[in-house]
């Protein structure tokens, strides 16, 4: 919970509960789980509570929104990393003050993403409409079985961008179907201990078929598994740790 996110591709953070429950493939090594367990809790676990941030912490948007109204200069918010907006355990008027905030900060992009995109319709506010300019819709898709299940549920929804976070990328992902109706793809393997490999060919696979319809390719990283990626330092998150013909990091055009 950030007012600066080391997430390469976001300025910040905002998480308006804490917990969720895994749901596919992509959450067996979730790496905000493992570090709940550490900390002596497990909101992660099957039945587990939500637990609302405070409001101190709720308080943070507005004052990026004043910053971002004076300066001019928009900020990118990831919502939500340590949980989901469209999670059905979470209570529903946690939900509804989220859509205020949301509302009442216009200078601030919101990355809604989510692994719960068939429950969007009923859960997006009143006031939706074609969709508002600051909200981002993103679902992770992580195999072809979520992209032919998650992705269009997505572009059912209207919104200022859809787009995808394919990390952890498990396999070869065939995106042609849906690429002209996203605005951007952001891939990533896998982090922590035991990770799962992602292999070169499979991220270039995904620029390659960015290219040919123009959709904006972020590559944010190699993962922690470096197997296949010789030379490559770390989880290989840093721009010049990537190999060069991955070192892509666009962003959607905004009407």
């Amino acid at each position: 919970m950030a007012e600066k996110s080391g997430i390469g591709w976001t300025h910040s953070s905002f998480s308006p509960w804490l917990g969720c429950t895994r749901v596919s493939s992509a959450c067996d090594r979730c790496y905000v789980a493992s570090i709940d367990r550490r900390a002596g809790r497990d909101l992660w676990a099957p039945k587990a509570a939500r637990q609302r941030t405070s409001a101190g912490y709720w308080r943070q948007p507005l004052r990026w929104q004043a910053q971002a109204a004076r300066t001019g200069q928009r900020r990118r918010v990831f919502a939500s990393h340590l949980s989901d907006i469209f999670d059905n355990q979470a209570p529903p008027s946690w939900r509804v003050e989220f859509w205020d905030l949301v509302r009442a900060t216009p200078d601030l992009d919101w990355l809604a993403l989510t692994k719960r995109p068939q429950l969007m319709p009923r859960m997006l506010p009143s006031w939706w409409g074609a969709g508002p300019a600051n909200v981002w819709l993103g679902a992770t898709v992580e195999n072809m079985t979520e992209a032919r299940r998650r992705i269009p549920h997505l572009l059912t929804v209207p919104a200022a961008v859809h787009w995808l976070s394919v990390e952890p990328l498990l396999e070869p992902l065939d995106l042609r179907p849906w690429l002209a109706r996203l605005g951007w793809i952001i891939v990533g393997g896998e982090s922590g201990g035991g990770a799962r490999v992602m292999q070169p060919a499979w991220a270039r696979s995904i620029r390659d078929q960015c290219a040919e319809t123009g959709t904006a390719f972020w590559m944010k990283q190699t993962g922690s598994n470096r197997t296949p990626w010789p030379g490559v330092s770390g989880k290989g998150e840093q721009l010049l740790d990537l190999p060069a013909d991955l070192r892509i990091r666009d962003l959607p055009r905004l009407a």
